[in-house]
């Protein structure tokens, strides 16, 4: 084996022993946020920006930006076409879940709550999902 090789292989098992709290860890960008109608198609929102952030230490932050033909949404995470909280957060490396504890959000109503998302690696990039079933979405999320 050359050198390059023994270096890939060295990567893949640091890559295989990490955990999943410690995948989470960085910045991320958002790639997409798809909603699931009540006729169970699926619709892909575009033109959005958006950043999340674990840290280290256990803190967490999300902001997306909506386009501008989007600037009056408003529902329980979105105030004018701009959702954003911070907080801590909790992983359970067992039930691949991550928990949001809300400490501040745009929509003052989050404040307080803890949020449990589903979440999964899939090649390289972080996918969320709620784990109520009266919530029908998935973000993805890339370094």
């Amino acid at each position: 084996m050359n050198m390059r090789t023994i270096l890939l292989w060295m990567l893949m098992a640091v890559a295989a022993l990490s955990s999943d709290r410690e995948k989470l860890i960085g910045a991320w960008h958002l790639v997409a946020l798809e909603e699931t109608g009540a006729d169970g198609k699926t619709t892909r929102a575009s033109g959005l920006q958006g950043a999340l952030i674990y840290t280290l230490d256990g803190h967490m932050s999300v902001q997306i930006m909506y386009p501008e033909s989007q600037a009056a949404l408003s529902n329980d995470y979105v105030l004018n076409g701009y959702e954003a909280s911070f907080g801590s957060y909790d992983v359970n490396e067992k039930a691949h879940t991550v928990t949001h504890h809300v400490q501040g959000s745009i929509t003052h109503a989050l404040v307080g709550k803890a949020l449990t998302r589903k979440f999964q690696f899939v090649r390289g990039r972080l996918i969320i999902q709620p784990v109520s079933r009266d919530e029908h979405w998935s973000v993805t999320w890339e370094h």
